[in-house]
């Protein structure tokens, strides 16, 4: 157990520190538009977000995913297809139940769902507060009295 508990933090942490990387990527890049070029395209502004955001979790995937395509046996992961599509079932909680993992490795699921849950509120948090300043450059006033 001691075993999974050091691997699942050493994979969070690994994580969380690719999220924080690509968050601040995508910040970077908007703070070098103009406000304005963002207001006037906001739509494709919010799309580039978003698929940037989903390219950090597939990272993120892919990062316990290889993990388990090198540790766990044959018969439970015998692909990195199959790697790739437990560690999405895990991160995203949905836990299909069609490939489960030893006794050896069981933990480390849960610990990658709660990893999970983790970025993909940080990462709405993220998107929440780009489209709020996005509205709030071109209705000051509406966001301001919303907003506090």
């Amino acid at each position: 157990m001691f075993t999974q508990i050091s691997i699942g933090a050493a994979l969070i942490v690994a994580t969380v520190i690719v999220h924080a990387i690509c968050l601040e990527v995508i910040l970077r890049v908007l703070v070098g538009f103009r406000i304005d070029t963002i207001v006037r395209w906001r739509i494709a502004t919010f799309g580039l977000v978003i698929l940037a955001v989903f390219i950090a979790h597939v990272i993120e995937v892919s990062i316990w995913a290889v993990f388990y395509y090198l540790h766990a046996s044959i018969d439970q992961i015998p692909t990195v297809e199959a790697a790739l599509y437990f560690s999405t079932s895990a991160f995203t909680t949905v836990g299909f139940g069609d490939l489960v993992l030893s006794e050896e490795w069981r933990l480390l699921s849960c610990f990658e769902a709660i990893n999970g849950m983790i970025l993909f509120g940080w990462s709405t948090a993220f998107i929440f507060e780009v489209i709020r300043r996005s509205y709030g450059q071109l209705y000051p006033d509406v966001s301001a009295k919303t907003l506090g």
